[in-house]
């Protein structure tokens, strides 16, 4: 059998007191982490461009090892 319900139970507060929104607060600012960013440098997109075309090239040469491999392999 379930347990009867207690009626003892906590009512919802119809008229809760006014706190502020915490999407609208200002970002609390840590020591630690401005003293990190001061480190950190952002790249220009020629930098960004160039490590993608490298990445890029260099699947693309490992894929060709595989494949060679694999075909001589089976040869």
């Amino acid at each position: 059998m379930t347990a009867p319900l207690k009626p003892e139970k906590k009512t919802v507060e119809l008229n809760p007191e006014v706190r502020p929104s915490r999407i609208r607060r200002d970002p609390v600012i840590v020591k630690e982490a401005a003293a990190e960013a001061k480190g950190v440098r952002w790249r220009t997109n020629e930098q960004e461009i160039a490590f993608a075309i490298v990445g890029i090239v260099l699947f693309a040469i490992a894929i060709n090892i595989i494949v060679v491999a694999v075909s001589a392999y089976t040869n």
